[in-house]
């Protein structure tokens, strides 16, 4: 019964949460990130992030599952699973955006300086 205590399950949680830490900076920076592409603001267009979001949307929409939603915990677990994978493999697209709009780290702050 080790497996099932309470401290093996919250290492766990622990050792994993990069993982949910990725998936929070994903939906972050994906919202921003798409609006400055529709303006034009940020080239090169990262189409596999936009490919993984829809993915993502579709895999949460569509009926079809894995495993059945109607079988509660484990249909719903699934779910979970292939979205944050594909919400940690948005992440892994959006580091350009993300040095673009952090913009050069020389200490000056971007919005002070005058084109």
């Amino acid at each position: 019964m080790k497996p099932l205590s309470g401290g093996w399950l919250m290492r766990r949680l622990t050792s994993r949460a990069w993982v949910i830490k990725r998936i929070v900076r994903a939906l972050k920076w994906f919202f921003p990130m798409t609006r400055d592409v529709v303006r034009g603001d940020f080239r090169p267009v990262p189409w596999r992030a936009f490919g993984y979001m829809m993915l993502a949307l579709v895999y949460l929409v569509l009926p079809f599952d894995l495993i059945p939603d109607f079988l509660l915990l484990i249909g719903l677990v699934d779910d979970v699973v292939i979205v944050g994978w594909l919400l940690n493999r948005i992440d892994l697209h959006l580091a350009d955006y993300r040095l673009w709009k952090q913009g050069p780290d020389d200490g000056q702050d971007a919005s002070s300086t005058t084109p």
